[in-house]
């Protein structure tokens, strides 16, 4: 989950290392730094705890300069987030430099050897055993850096994105990958390494991303990639179409902000070409799955973490509505641990912000292993969930920089509903005449969420009532649950307040206790007319709304406009745009992901960077 930056060129490598580790600070900020070789191939390092605005000053009091260097920035796993644990970290003789991200799983037993045959160890991290196991290698057989580290890396043993330099050979840059993220950006004459897109965007559009248990030597002439073998690697190269601005604020105070209202884009732009208003058909592309396949399916399991695991629930009642297909909602952390039991005839669907997830990942190859096809939900084109599953439905959400997830949430929801009603077409459970009413609903969708932000107001208003309690509630129906779990997490992540999402119906078998004048309780109440379950569905969750209220609770409830009923009884009213039950949830969440960024910004809080998190979740 750290970051990483590299670079080898003729460019000053330092504001390019730093500017590249800011745009990657929503992986780590407990501490950060930098290794730059100068004219005469001498190392200097410095390194700072805290945010990178810590190093910075550093840099500005010790000035360092170079044509080739790495950076980093840390989000702290192994070691206390110190200066002294801070990357890069050297080897026993100071020449190889390392950064990291990701786990060494055996260190201690590596560390112990090391230490038997001289190695000094400074820090308490695990990167600091891999520079000492590179540096030993090269040291004591001779090796060149590469095979050194060659040799290296088939001892380790866990999850890592390495890059490597060292002063015995000038301008080269080693990056190495087993598990973690690496992108390899491609110059004219310079060459960069990152954990991801951002740093390298506005340098250039061509990259590749490193493939699993392969290393790849950069140097100011040429990128040259092999496998842990030593077998050459024709890497696949791709041109990245984001606008680098659009990993930039763009006027907005946080990129949360920025990214909660890009949301009507991000629909506009995962829909786009994908679906047909006359006809109501889904065309889905990188599909290495089959018509047959699809029809053949008894059963799916969804597999995700945190907001992506939402996004699933939500999915579920999407695809058991209109593909009549039985849905299991797992945890990726917790799939591979419960021996499931899978047959080749059931589908898993993967969900991914990043395409990185250690975790989903885990869960997707469990799932091959036992012949199940495997359907990806991911936004970053060339990620390993992508180039691993079978198919692939590509949120085109852009680069999503704030690390409590917005736009993604949104996309994810929309590609769901685009694959529920692709595979409802091909099973034959949904008419053509259906089909044309589902995407009709969808094309009108993006207006809906502009008009639902052009009304924001009232939720920085609200917010002013309530950023100072302990306590929220949030509760939700059928589909309107997955909402309430993530209203609850975007509250508790960036504005530290507990929060927990429960189901309304189990209102009376505990929540019920907690209810008092002080107790804010988001309910998540809308409803589709017409619709005979979506209306009975509405009139329960009224009546846990009365049953709040009989309590002296504090009742916020986010309903259909025009609501005549629910809102007599609730102390606050945000209303949303009528859309069908499938969509409702791309609406209610909008509201709820503003109140808890007002109230988190009111409360003083870092909302792009809350503590103890990251943006992707790269290792177990």
């Amino acid at each position: 989950m750290c970051g990483i930056v590299g670079y080898v060129g003729n460019k000053q490598v330092v504001p390019l290392i730093i500017d590249g580790l800011r745009k990657l600070e929503y992986r780590g900020y407990d501490s950060a730094g930098i290794a730059v070789a100068d004219e005469s191939h001498h190392l200097e390092l410095r390194r700072a705890e805290g945010k990178l605005r810590n190093l910075e000053e550093v840099i500005r009091l010790h000035p360092l300069d170079g044509t080739y260097g790495i950076g980093h920035t840390r989000w702290a796993t192994h070691g206390r987030p110190t200066e002294e644990n801070a990357h890069p970290h050297r080897d026993q003789s100071g020449k190889v430099v390392v950064v990291h991200n990701g786990i060494i799983e055996n260190y201690i037993a590596l560390k112990e050897r090391l230490a038997e045959k001289g190695s000094t160890f400074k820090t308490e991290t695990d990167t600091e055993v891999i520079a000492h196991l590179i540096g030993h290698y090269k040291d004591t057989e001779g090796l060149s850096l590469e095979n050194a580290v060659r040799k290296a890396v088939k001892e380790l043993r866990g999850i890592f994105a390495l890059s490597i330099i060292s002063v015995d050979e000038p301008d080269t840059i080693i990056a190495v990958r087993e598990g973690a993220p690496v992108v390899i950006g491609l110059g004219d004459g310079e060459f960069f390494v990152a954990s991801d897109i951002p740093p390298i965007l506005q340098h250039t559009r061509d990259v590749f991303y490193l493939g699993e248990r392969e290393i790849a030597v950069l140097t100011k002439d040429s990128v040259r990639v092999t496998d842990f073998d030593g077998n050459i690697v024709e890497p696949k190269q791709q041109r990245i179409t984001w606008d680098p601005i659009m990993a930039e604020k763009g006027g907005f105070k946080h990129f949360m902000l920025k990214e909660i209202y890009e949301q009507p884009r991000a629909v506009r732009d995962t829909v786009q070409g994908r679906v047909s208003l006359d006809t109501g058909k889904v065309y889905l592309d990188e599909m290495n799955i089959s018509e047959e396949d699809f029809r053949s399916v008894t059963s799916i399991k969804i597999a995700a973490c945190g907001t992506s695991w939402h996004a699933g629930h939500a999915g579920k009642f999407m695809l058991e509505k209109l593909a009549r297909v039985p849905v299991e909602v797992d945890y990726a952390s917790e799939f591979r641990y419960r021996d499931p039991v899978l047959k080749e005839t059931d589908l898993m669907v993967v969900i991914s912000q990043s395409g990185e997830t250690a975790d989903t990942i885990a869960a997707m190859r469990e799932a091959k292993d036992a012949g199940c096809k495997v359907l990806a939900i991911c936004n970053v084109q060339g990620s390993m969930i992508h180039r691993e599953a079978d198919g692939t439905i590509l949120t085109h959400a852009g680069p999503e920089i704030g690390v409590a997830s917005t736009k993604a949430f949104t996309a994810q929801m929309i590609a769901l509903y685009l694959f529920a009603l692709y595979l409802g077409e091909l099973r034959g459970t949904v008419s053509v005449e259906d089909g044309r009413r589902l995407a009709q609903d969808l094309a009108e969708l993006p207006l809906k969420i502009e008009h639902l932000l052009n009304d924001a107001d009232l939720i920085e208003e609200l917010s002013k009532d309530y950023f100072r309690v302990q306590d929220f509630l949030y509760l939700g129906r059928g589909i309107n649950f997955p909402v309430a779990l993530e209203g609850a997490l975007k509250l508790k992540e960036i504005s530290y307040i507990h929060a927990e999402g429960y189901p309304a119906g189990e209102m009376k078998h505990g929540p019920n206790a907690l209810i008092d004048e002080k107790l804010p309780v988001v309910v998540v109440n809308t409803k589709e007319s017409g619709n005979s379950s979506s209306e009975l569905r509405y009139e329960k969750t009224h009546s846990n709304i009365v049953e709040v209220k009989a309590r002296d609770g504090i009742v916020i409830s986010v309903l259909t406009e025009g609501d005549s009923m629910s809102s007599k009884v609730s102390d606050h009213v945000i209303e949303v745009p009528e859309t069908s039950d499938l969509l409702g949830p791309v609406l209610s969440v909008v509201p709820l992901q503003l109140l808890s960024y007002h109230i988190a910004v009111r409360r003083g809080c870092d909302v792009d960077q809350p503590r103890n998190l990251a943006k992707s979740v790269t290792v177990e």
